[in-house]
């Protein structure tokens, strides 16, 4: 299924971004159509996402951050919590070992005190069987607010300053960036190239608001469960073709 990426970059790609996220979004949307009920979408989403994973794999991506539940979710109707909060279990049984197979490594950030107990120990036995593959770092985004995030941060440093660890003037971008959820990947891979929305929204949605600064953006009307790899691959065509200047000339 992968075979035309392995040894090549997809049709006309330049240049392949180091880092992307995505919000995969349209589930619900997707499942309605279909006139199904919106946890069918939710578990269509998790298909999508190992082959886009397995591709970016493939054609050298280094950083996959995926959206998978925003702080604000939790707002849904209660069955539907309760099915995407049993999701990463699913996730650990289905498409762990695939992923685990092909190197890539899991990672998760976000707040983990609100998860169930059953989530959270997937989620951590997914992280430990990878900890040590050193390919793709697939790195969800789980119970993530970007606003909560950087409060967190704006936290702790104030702390570090009212105990004389840090000074005002020791207050940099890279102090802000080492205090956020993403200090955990690699420092050169903090910050995503490229930003995918599927489902024909066009906003963040408290999406990685600092670390996607200089990002460039790619929406789509396509829903989620759709998003196969012949649409990632007008994506990553699009990106290809933008001149990235970071405030230069």
């Amino acid at each position: 299924m992968f075979d035309f990426f392995k040894n090549s970059k997809p049709r006309e790609l330049e240049t392949i971004p180091k880092h992307i996220g995505i919000i995969m979004d349209g589930n619900g949307r997707w499942a309605k159509k279909r006139m199904q009920p919106r946890v069918f979408g939710h578990k269509a989403g998790m298909d999508a996402l190992q082959d886009i994973t397995l591709m970016s794999s493939n054609i050298g991506v280094k950083v996959l951050t995926v959206y998978a539940f925003s702080t604000e979710n939790w707002s849904r109707p209660e069955d539907e919590v309760s099915f995407i909060m049993k999701l990463p279990v699913d996730f650990f049984d289905k498409y762990v070992p695939k992923l685990h197979e092909n190197n890539v490594k899991i990672q998760v950030m976000g707040e983990r005190d609100r998860l169930p107990k059953e989530t959270l120990k997937a989620l951590e036995d997914a992280c430990q069987l990878t900890k040590n593959n050193t390919g793709l770092i697939l790195n969800f985004a789980l119970n993530y607010g970007g606003r909560a995030e950087l409060t967190k941060a704006m936290k702790e440093i104030s702390e570090k300053v009212s105990q004389g660890i840090l000074t005002t003037e020791d207050i940099t971008e890279k102090v802000i960036s080492d205090h956020l959820m993403t200090s955990e990947l690699p420092e050169i891979y903090r910050n995503p190239d490229l930003i995918i929305r599927t489902s024909g929204e066009i906003r963040l949605s408290n999406f990685l608001p600092w670390q996607s600064a200089y990002s460039e953006f790619y929406f789509t009307p396509v829903f989620w469960p759709d998003f196969n790899q012949e649409e990632f691959t007008k994506a990553l065509e699009e990106y290809s073709h933008r001149q990235r200047r970071f405030g230069k000339v």
